[in-house]
């Protein structure tokens, strides 16, 4: 275990690194105030983090940088997260929700706000269909053979497609379909298969089970939002063009991209270096949060950007972000 002046002097390092990305000597430790002790004595305490693991030395320099073990210590044990208040919604620059008419643009939004704020990259994930809940179906005949169908979920996420429309099926019937979907299902996870059985209770006289399926038959993919690409390639880490372009390259990969960023806990989650398990990202750190409404997971919010992360501000951010965007988001959805 570090001893206080350790931890003092681990602290002024991963500090001024993080502004500088630079190489901190003991001289630059010397000279914050918080630190209290001679650079000689400085120099032997950085020798022994060096030692124990938790700095390194560049070999082009008299200087030291934290390692994956020393950030860890650092958000693990030394940061104090920026705690914004409840009402900061203004300085932060959110908009004014009641404008928002999706889950989608929601969470694209708080991306684009996370970006601006940290200068980092954001990635955002949006809710599965068969993570979502039906709120309300309505089926709107454009003729005789075709219809719309419109579905609007618990999370205010809207799917409508064109369906076909059975010949022996009248407008009155959709009409009772719809109705008995409405009243017996709401609240139910969607399926292709949620409504198999309504047209047994309507004693139509033939099977609409196939058509049904249709009707809720929606493209299965989560949404991945990403903004700030080009902020992050301005840091010094990606600099060099094999790494911008295994980076560039693995924003293309949406399934690594969702295991990277996907919260296996509740809270913030932090994966340091070699934590994140993919190649292209070992020398990033990723945080992230869940958005959640009535405990159930709705989406994800998350922050990529290099190890020399501002955690103390980005940790800060999300925790609130992911507050206060669950919060609004149920309010909001009370009012649709």
């Amino acid at each position: 275990m570090l001893t206080e002046r350790q931890k003092r002097i681990l602290w002024a390092v991963i500090d001024d690194y993080i502004a500088s990305a630079e190489p901190v000597g003991s001289r630059t430790v010397s000279k914050k105030k918080e630190v209290g002790v001679s650079a000689a004595t400085i120099r032997n305490e950085m020798a022994d983090l060096e030692e124990m693991g938790y700095l390194e030395q560049p070999y082009t320099s008299a200087g030291r940088i934290p390692s994956q073990k020393g950030y860890r210590f650092y958000v693990d044990h030394i940061v104090t997260p920026y705690f914004w208040q409840q009402g900061q919604s203004e300085e932060l620059g959110l908009q004014d929700w009641g404008s928002l008419d999706s889950l989608e643009q929601i969470i694209r939004q708080t991306a684009t706000l996370l970006s601006k704020q940290t200068n980092y990259m954001t990635i955002t994930l949006g809710p599965t269909s068969f993570e979502e809940r039906l709120r309300y179906l309505q089926v709107v005949p454009l003729s005789s053979r075709h219809a719309i169908s419109i579905i609007i979920t618990e999370t205010g996420r809207v799917y409508q497609q064109q369906v076909e429309i059975p010949q022996h099926l009248t407008e009155l019937q959709i009409q009772q379909i719809v109705q008995i979907v409405n009243e017996r299902l709401q609240g139910q996870l969607l399926s292709p298969f949620l409504a198999q059985g309504v047209s047994q209770q309507l004693e139509l006289g033939f099977d609409l089970d196939e058509w049904l399926t249709r009707l809720f038959h929606m493209e299965n993919s989560e949404q991945v939002y990403t903004s700030g690409t080009t902020r992050i390639l301005d840091q010094p880490e990606f600099q060099d063009i094999n790494k911008m372009r295994a980076l560039l390259d693995l924003l293309e990969e949406t399934q690594t991209i969702m295991q990277l960023i996907q919260p296996t806990s509740d809270g913030i989650q932090v994966r340091i270096g070699k934590e994140n398990v993919v190649a292209s990202v070992s020398d990033c750190s990723i945080i992230s949060a869940s958005i959640m409404i009535h405990g159930e997971q709705v989406g994800t919010i998350g922050v990529l950007g290099p190890t020399r992360m501002n955690y103390r501000k980005v940790i800060g951010l999300i925790d609130y972000l992911s507050r206060d965007v669950s919060d609004k988001l149920h309010r909001w959805l009370r009012g649709l």
